[in-house]
């Protein structure tokens, strides 16, 4: 059931619907991360000045420019960790649109969904990002301490959340949200496993841009199924 509903996903990739949730995905992330970056440059400046005087050196003028090098190197490295669970959340804002183009194709006839508030999925939005991004910084502890088991313990950990988050949006169109936590915890291991295969493709560049879509399309077909079982 889970790969069936994972290749009907994916041959719907060149659903337009889909292509415009990730592309505003990509470019609220990429904006997210610059203004990031630019707040940090900022409370650099402002801490630093233009200038320092050091003891026995006396007053330089590089090290604002050297922290400024140093911010954006760090950035870089913390984007490529952070872009996925950003990029994650941010796509979740506008993942009904997903849901109802698969449901459009694969399940017509079905009454009308009820779309989650606005405020209700930014509210969650946030919730998704913070928790994503907390877990995966938590992670690297683990990663420190059990290298062999780091593959293991991110597709573990991050196919948890993302099963969760997905399902709930899935469900929560036609069940509420409370019935689609129901129904998750009825389903928990299924779901588990699914999440699973939507992170591992985290690991793979660009192609890991894809998984919220794919998410997405992928528990819309798993719920339906399950419900009608």
């Amino acid at each position: 059931m889970i790969f069936a509903a994972f290749l009907k996903s994916l041959s719907q990739l060149s659903d337009s619907r889909f292509r415009k949730v990730l592309w505003m995905g990509i470019g609220l992330t990429v904006a997210l991360l610059f203004g990031a970056y630019a707040g940090l440059l900022w409370v650099i400046e402002w801490l630093t000045g233009e200038s320092m005087t050091l003891p026995l050196v006396g007053e330089v003028t590089w090290v604002g420019d050297l922290l400024g090098v140093g911010s954006l190197i760090f950035m870089i490295v913390l984007s490529v960790f952070l872009m996925i669970p950003v990029a994650s959340a941010i796509t979740s804002l506008f993942l009904d649109e997903v849901a109802q183009a698969v449901e459009d194709r694969h399940y017509p006839g079905l009454p009308p969904a009820t779309p989650v508030p606005f405020a209700d999925a930014a509210r969650d939005t946030i919730s998704f990002l913070g928790l994503l991004i907390g877990a995966n910084l938590l992670a690297f502890v683990l990663y420190v301490f059990f290298p062999p088991a780091t593959p293991f313990i991110f597709w573990g950990m991050n196919g948890f959340l993302l099963g969760r988050e997905y399902f709930t949006l899935a469900a929560m169109r036609r069940i509420g949200r409370e019935g689609a936590r129901t129904m998750r915890r009825k389903h928990a291991s299924t779901i588990w496993i699914a999440g699973i295969l939507m992170a591992m493709p985290l690991s793979v560049p660009i192609v890991n841009l894809l998984v919220p879509i794919l998410g997405a399309a992928t528990f819309t077909h798993i719920y339906h199924v399950l419900s009608r079982r």
